[in-house]
């Protein structure tokens, strides 16, 4: 029996999301307990494979992608993995029919990030934000609605949408870091050096059409996973809020943030509407 090892696996995961997120950690606590730890499970793959490829400057990051890669599918093929990220994410991966090819082109898209510095077409940045973001809500709606193929269909533009939005939202607010400490650009057709109001509202209306259709979908949400999505749905829908209304030089120049204060406020807003059933 590896109960254990499972266990201690699935805790790993935990400890990942709320080391590296506490915004989507407090998001995830809101889910019902039959679904929570396998969102941790997800949560934990997705940020090591960015890890890898964002902060690790001081060590061979492509040797150590493809050693992850090679690993994770060596798990999904196994099993089991005596990583235990790796093994806590095939668990869930195998138990609510995660797609393969959703994992595959998260791969990509992270690989990309090995090389890839500017996307100049709409087309490459649709593509990287497909592999890095829209799957991941993919992924996460497997869970959602506990394996289900018609609510899956149902619901899988709404999931890839708001996937979208919580992506683009994090590359508006870490323009400076991708830019200066990454040497990245993802938003095609903008001049970061001249970023204007006029750029900066395109970006954030583009955001706010993902943010509709990605409710959508919230509203049609399982009562196990309908609050916690909600919840981080409202976080992000405030901090794109904060940045249409902070100037293109502070966002260049800063890291825009919603305090902890207002965190816990949005939490207790959601709950309210949730019991409500505003939503």
């Amino acid at each position: 029996m590896k109960t254990i090892f499972d266990t201690v696996s699935y805790n790993c995961s935990k400890l990942v999301t709320e080391s590296y997120s506490t915004s989507f950690a407090l998001a995830t606590k809101m889910l019902d307990t039959s679904i929570r730890a396998d969102i941790y499970n997800i949560y934990g793959f997705v940020r090591f494979a960015d890890e890898i490829v964002d902060t690790f400057h001081d060590y061979n990051k492509k040797e150590l992608f493809d050693k992850f890669e090679t690993d994770l599918e060596k798990a999904l093929e196994d099993r089991i993995s005596l990583n235990p990220i790796l093994n806590a994410f095939q668990h869930t991966y195998h138990k609510y029919g995660i797609p393969h090819h959703l994992v595959s082109s998260f791969m990509e898209s992270m690989r990309m990030d090995l090389v890839k510095k500017v996307y100049l077409t709409q087309e490459e940045y649709q593509a990287y934000i497909y592999g890095s973001a829209d799957v991941v809500g993919l992924m996460c709606l497997r869970v959602f609605v506990k394996g289900d193929d018609q609510q899956y269909l149902e619901l899988k533009d709404s999931a890839m949408a708001l996937g979208s939005a919580f992506q683009k939202v994090n590359f508006l607010r870490d323009l400076k870091t991708d830019y200066e400490d990454l040497n990245r650009t993802y938003f095609p057709n903008t001049n970061l050096n001249e970023l204007d109001e006029v750029s900066k509202n395109r970006i954030v209306n583009e955001i706010k059409a993902d943010f509709k259709l990605g409710y959508s979908g919230i509203i049609k949400l399982p009562h196990e996973a309908k609050f916690g999505v909600y919840t981080a749905y409202k976080y992000y829908s405030k901090l794109l809020q904060k940045l249409q209304k902070t100037p293109p030089l502070e966002i260049k120049n800063s890291r825009i943030r919603v305090p902890n204060y207002q965190k816990f406020g949005l939490l207790a807003k959601s709950y309210v509407d949730y019991k409500l059933q505003l939503v």
